[in-house]
Formats: C-alpha cells, structure tokens, sequence
C-alpha cells in the first residue's frame, strides 16, 4: 500500500465534517478588525469564539508596545535558540515576572503553548516513571504523554476515587521501575468550562508519592483574587509543581511559560527540546508580552467586566431552560440534544438567521446524541451583545425541540 493512500481529509480525525465544511465550520474566515463583532461569510456576527479575555487584543497600551517593538527589532531579533545566541535580559525579566506572579521561584518560556506542553512533559519524565492524566485533558497533553516510554494510564474526567485507584496502582509499578509518579490535570478544560478538582487532587498528596503538573492556559489572567490562576482562585499554588500557562488567551497573543523551582526551571532550560533546538522568542512577543502582564496586573476592572459578561450570559441562558453545565470559568458550553444533521442546521441557523458566530461540536468530541456549543464571554462584550445572543439561542433551542431541523435543511448564503 502506498502511504499516500492513507493521507485523505475523510480518514483524518474530523472525517465527514473536514470533507463538507471546510471553509465554514472548519477553517471560517473571520474578517475586520478584531471585536466582538466582525464580519464573516459576507455579513456582521456576534463572535464568541476568541479567547480575548480581559480585551487586550485591541487595548491602546497593547497595540502601541507591540508596534514600538516592531518597529525596533522585527520579528527576526533575536536570532537563534536561546541557548545558543537568542537569550537577553528581557527574556528573564519576564520569566521572573511571571514566576513572582504565580507565586513560583522561577519560570522559562516557551515559544508556543502547544509544544511547550509536550516537551516539557517529555523533558520532566523518563522512562521509569509514571504518569497519570485527566482523560478530558488538551491534546497537547495528550501528544506529550504519548512520547512517555514508561507506564501511562488515564482516570475518569475530574473523578478523585479513580484517580486514587489509579494511584495505586501507579505506586506499585513506580516502586517495580524505581521511578516517581506524575499526575497531570488542567485548571480549566476548555470544552466544559469547568475547573480541575485540584484541591482535591492535591490531598492525596498526603497519602501518595506524587508530583502535580497543571496546565493552566484558561486559568491564568482570569482565575483567581488578582489573576494569578487556578493556584490562587483554589488555594493550592504551593502544591503545584509543573504550572504551565499561556499568552494566547488572557494576554492576546502568543506563547508560553512553565513556573516552578529554580531547580527544575533549570533543568528544563537544558532539556526542553522544542526550545533548545527552536528559535528564541522575538523580541515584539516578549516586550508585548511584558505590557500585557503589566494591565492585567494593574487593572482587575477588565477581569471584573469579563465576569459580568459570563455571568450575565450563563445565568441568562439557564434562566431561558438551557443546560450549560456546571463550570465555573468564563467558558460558556450550551448543550443540546440532537443528531449530526440537526447539529448542523443549528450551527448554519445560528450563523446565517441569527448572526451568532459560536464554536460547536458533535460526537466523538461529545457522546452521541449532544450538540455542544461552547461560548467565550469577554471584557468587551457589551450588553447589547449578550441579550441579543441569549435571545438567538432561545428561538434556535425550541425550533429543534419542536422538530424543525429534521424537516428543514439550511445551507449558507455563500456555498460552503
């Protein structure tokens, strides 16, 4: 057989809707300037798919460090791999920044979060220990405890008796393998919206050998008394060992940092592989990156209007009969009960009749039968923009309780 064989859209992970949605569902096309509103398959949408938290995509202070920064360096300075030619006092201003803020010793950066993740659950394991995950947990995490060569086992979505059952049979292999045990959760998971049951988690560090390692990208800017994360808003930052954030939500932009002891920090500056062998992050990402730290410290107002805008919509929607779960971040799922067919006339009808620009997905992301929207409030989010959205998912949720998008196929005005 040849290889190429297997290389089809319809074979991939999303099959049938990367085949009939390309361009629509997958891969839409957003244009204008970036708002709450923008302008997508030729007319104005209430977009709710950008992790702008706090609104600092757009803020005047942000725009301004970052095109000062532009203007002076490029996005070649500097060049080169940290380790090699690319580290200056700027890159360690902001680690120390971020670690002071997370209450952590030290912290490196990463140049995205993705392959920051994986590499430095790759850099933090070897092959006589144990991992233990959340099995709801990000991709990201997934792909970095696939390249693990020892023991890897998974425990039921936020179930703390699994994962003590797990734990024991971890403790058993780590002392067979003479290895240690790493138990890897998120602050917030990105499809529900709700917060990993950490404090919990971290009791059974009294009774098990185990170091914690959180992924916190949905967390950090926007959990939390000033924004410091998970940590913070559940009281357990001492207890967290691996913290792993960001820049691509609450800061608007891109890249990473993992926080921890000096030690570890260290470590990792020379074994993580996708920065030791990567180009150094630019010196526009690093001073934007500095400013944006400086508002969300200096300014709890965005962070305080970002969960009125959740609130108000959360509250709104239960109030209209929909179930939204139980999460307790700004993460805004809707579920609904339907086939892929109906799924799909909801997400056109939402789109096309009612301007709602929002991600959804169906099974396997979601079992069978569950049609998930998920919804990101913002800091500038308007009022306006949340009473016209909970109105468009009270008039699309009883059209399907009623049978419509059985009978009625929708197709968008422009041919996807």
């Amino acid at each position: 057989m040849d290889i190429l064989d297997n290389l089809k859209v319809s074979k991939g992970a999303f099959g049938d809707i990367a085949e009939i949605g390309h361009g629509y569902i997958t891969f839409p096309k957003l244009k204008g300037p970036l708002s709450t509103r923008m302008t997508f398959n030729g007319r104005e949408k209430i977009v709710w798919s950008i992790n702008n938290y706090l609104g600092l995509a757009t803020h005047p202070e942000v725009q301004k460090a970052d095109a000062a920064a532009a203007a002076e360096y490029s996005l070649a300075y500097p060049m080169g791999s940290r380790i090699m030619s690319g580290n200056l006092d700027e890159h360690e201003l902001l680690e120390r920044q971020l670690a002071d803020f997370v209450g952590k010793e030290d912290a490196i950066l990463f140049n995205y979060g993705y392959p920051g993740v994986t590499s430095s659950i790759d850099a933090i394991l070897s092959r006589r220990d144990v991992v233990i995950y959340d099995e709801e947990s990000h991709a990201c995490i997934i792909d970095g405890v696939r390249l693990h060569l020892g023991k890897r086992m998974a425990f039921k979505h936020n179930d703390i008796e699994h994962l003590e059952k797990q734990l024991q049979k971890a403790v058993a292999m780590a002392e067979q393998s003479r290895g240690g045990i790493l138990v890897i959760s998120e602050g917030v998971f990105s499809m529900r919206g709700d917060q990993g049951k950490l404090k919990e988690i971290v009791e059974l560090k009294k009774k098990y050998p185990f170091r914690l390692y959180i992924d916190d990208a949905h967390g950090f800017g926007v959990l939390g008394k000033n924004g410091a994360g998970v940590g913070e808003e559940q009281g357990i930052t001492d207890e967290i060992d691996f913290y792993f954030a960001t820049f691509a939500k609450s800061m608007a932009s891109i890249g990473a940092f993992l926080a921890a002891n000096k030690e570890v920090v260290k470590y990792l500056y020379y074994n993580t592989r996708s920065q030791v062998f990567a180009k150094s992050p630019p010196m526009t990402i690093v001073k934007g990156a500095l400013k944006r730290l400086e508002l969300v410290k200096a300014h709890p107002e965005f962070r305080e209007r970002m969960w009125e805008v959740a609130n108000t919509l959360r509250e709104g929607l239960a109030e209209r009969g929909l179930n939204v779960g139980d999460g307790a971040s700004p993460i805004t799922p809707v579920y609904l009960e339907g086939s892929i067919e109906e799924a799909k006339n909801v997400l056109l009808d939402l789109r096309e009749r009612e301007n709602i620009f929002c991600s959804g997905v169906i099974y396997p992301v979601v079992p069978k039968g569950v049609i998930l929207f998920r919804l990101v409030p913002t800091a500038v989010h308007t009022d306006v923009d949340v009473q016209e959205t909970l109105d468009a998912f009270e008039r699309v949720s009883k059209k399907l309780a009623e049978g419509y998008y059985q009978k009625h196929s929708i197709a968008p005005a422009v041919g996807m």
